[in-house]
């Protein structure tokens, strides 16, 4: 039996129709655009009229779609408007042209006005795997098989020193997201010297197990809303991709089993780890000998992201304007204490949050006692 919740919000993409019309920021924006699309409508047969939305995210990024009547990249073309006073392409086209290398199936940059914040990339299509799965079908293992393939070959194309390293520096400045946005400006809890002790402990303690696993090539936000699925036995396609990182193995299976938007039950979620581990290990990838290890490893990756993701969807909310990421934060927090029912190490962060929230603590199934 699988669980899912609906998603209230979508994280890296929308799906507006085609004939919504298309607004800009300022007519000054749109103009630096049509003069930039106009001088590579020849050389790709751009048709400019065609320009409409094709996604948006949380971010200030949008991406819009065009017709091309370029052989190699008919019928479609994306561009990705990202203002370069609020977003930096840069790591963008660097994770690009690395997943190019890796055989990973994702845009290519074909042309970038870095001045402007335009990129034209090409188009992977219309459908996420979100999108394809049914709320009221089995879970889709083959989907997610399919997600596990692209990860491993993914990190087999790890090297240290290309990508920003995952330190712990990041790790805590991260959770900590959760302690000002989600607990102090959303929940609205000043914290005493004794609960301040306890989080610092346990953000501490998570991020100690975290960078005890090896590195790869971290993704940062591997899941079904940024994997996009053509169908007809194509690979899958991965996009928001622009702050990858060099950071712990476990990160990404994490990502993709313990979804921001939607939830499975715990059976499935073993058995695609399980799938993912012996692949892994398979291709030489450093997951360790040991399963029960490395799920370890998995939930303490995710109860980190969700920290984070708390204190982001919080951010969003209160600080941008943009309230329907709050809907989703139950998830985050069932995730969380979940995770912290299973390990001695983090009954007090559990206590913590179940003042804050109010909630019971659930039965303690202890795992990890090391």
């Amino acid at each position: 039996m699988n669980v899912q919740t609906p998603p209230s919000a979508p994280l890296a993409s929308t799906a507006p129709t085609d004939t919504s019309p298309l607004q800009w920021p300022d007519p000054q924006r749109q103009a630096q655009c049509a003069a930039w699309l106009a001088g590579l409508q020849e050389r790709f047969g751009l048709a400019p009229h065609s320009l409409r939305l094709a996604s948006a995210d949380a971010s200030f990024r949008r991406y819009l779609r065009l017709d091309c009547a370029h052989p190699d990249f008919a019928p479609s073309l994306v561009v990705m408007d990202a203002p370069p006073d609020k977003e930096n392409s840069a790591p963008f086209v660097q994770v690009a042209k690395l997943m190019q290398e890796a055989g990973v199936h994702s845009p290519q940059v074909l042309d970038w006005d870095a001045e402007h914040g335009f990129l034209l990339l090409t188009d992977l299509g219309p459908h996420t795997m979100m999108q394809r799965i049914d709320p009221s079908a089995a879970p889709p293992l083959a989907a997610y098989l399919d997600a596990v393939d692209t990860l491993i070959r993914w990190q087999q194309a790890s090297r240290p020193g290309v990508l920003p390293l995952y330190d712990k520096t990041l790790l805590c400045s991260e959770m900590a997201l959760f302690s000002q946005w989600y607990l102090g400006a959303y929940r609205q809890v000043s914290l005493d010297e004794a609960q301040s002790r306890v989080l610092d402990k346990a953000f501490d303690t998570i991020a100690q197990e975290n960078l005890s696993w090896p590195c790869v090539y971290v993704h940062c936000d591997f899941m079904p809303r940024n994997l996009m699925d053509k169908g007809r036995n194509q690979p899958l396609g991965v996009l928001d991709f622009q702050d990858a990182l060099y950071g712990p193995i476990t990160y990404d299976i994490a990502s993709l089993v313990r979804d921001a938007f939607i939830s499975w039950d715990e059976g499935f979620c073993l058995d695609v780890v399980v799938r993912y581990w012996q692949s892994a290990r398979a291709a030489g990838l450093p997951v360790g000998d040991d399963f029960g290890a490395f799920y370890r490893g998995v939930e303490w990756m995710g109860l980190q992201r969700h920290l984070r993701i708390a204190g982001i969807f919080a951010r969003l909310s209160l600080r941008d304007g943009k309230p329907r990421y709050l809907a989703d934060t139950p998830r985050f927090i069932g995730y969380i204490r979940a995770t912290c029912a299973r390990y001695r190490e983090l009954g007090p962060l559990l206590r913590l949050i179940d003042q804050v929230e109010g909630t019971t603590p659930p039965p303690l199934f202890v795992f990890g006692r090391g």
